[in-house]
């Protein structure tokens, strides 16, 4: 999931770069939705880890 918040964020920073603001745009937020689900699901696996030990 990293990867795909890393290679959006670079297509982001090319199209904003070249003068595209709204592919840049919504490259970046497509990066954020990921990164924030991301974030959730990390949460969501360290609470998991806590409850088994």
């Amino acid at each position: 999931m990293i990867r795909w918040i890393i290679a959006f964020l670079v297509i982001a920073l090319i199209a904003a770069v070249l003068g595209f603001g709204g592919i840049a745009e919504g490259a970046a937020e497509i990066a954020k939705i990921i990164f924030y689900i991301f974030i959730v699901l990390f949460v969501i696996s360290i609470i998991g880890r806590l409850f088994r030990k």
